[in-house]
């Protein structure tokens, strides 16, 4: 894989209800907020990187990338910041990750794109522990148009979206790296679990 040929976004455009409507990319762990940790991993696999954010711009900004909001109003979900991170990339892929899933594989760009390859697909997503990671994705940035078209007709899950497309999966070998913060509690017990 070429790293130069990917940009990774960060998906943190959501409205986190079950956390009390805060911005969850901005909560912190030992220290550090989330966006920045993920940012980073996601950094370390790709050649350039966005952060969908519609919230505290200026404060994703000094993480030192490109923010681009969502195009489609009203909080239309993950979609919605694929998209926005698709119009703003330059690269032939896009690889998007949520900000609430701060330890995901260091190898995910690896394995999605070796899965794609083998099957020719314009998309490939995660899958861990028996349990389908469809945010977690290896898309072609050229896939915008459709994406658009889907989010305006009022399309809003990812793999209604996804399977419209010619797809596949890669499975990881550890669900847990996979596990997102959705509440105060898995906050703090992330830290404790981690250590940090």
């Amino acid at each position: 894989m070429r790293r130069a040929a990917v940009t990774g976004i960060l998906l943190a455009g959501g409205r986190a209800r079950r956390m009390g409507g805060g911005d969850k990319g901005l909560l912190r762990l030992a220290g550090r907020s989330l966006a920045a940790r993920t940012l980073e991993r996601l950094a370390a696999q790709t050649g350039a990187v966005v952060v969908n954010a519609n919230r505290n711009r200026a404060e994703y900004e000094r993480l030192g990338a490109a923010v681009a909001p969502d195009i489609v109003s009203d909080f239309a979900g993950p979609l919605a910041g694929i998209h926005a991170g698709m119009v703003a990339a330059r690269t032939e892929w896009i690889l998007s990750a949520p900000c609430d899933s701060p330890f995901f594989p260091e190898d995910l760009a690896e394995r999605l794109w070796r899965a794609a390859a083998a099957a020719g697909a314009e998309v490939a997503t995660a899958r861990a522990g028996g349990r389908a990671h469809p945010v977690f994705m290896l898309a072609k940035r050229g896939l915008r148009g459709d994406l658009a078209a889907f989010l305006e007709a009022g399309g809003r899950k990812i793999d209604e979206w996804r399977n419209r497309r010619k797809w596949t999966e890669a499975e990881f070998p550890d669900a847990a790296a996979f596990a997102n913060i959705n509440t105060p509690e898995e906050l703090e017990e992330l830290g404790r679990r981690t250590g940090e």
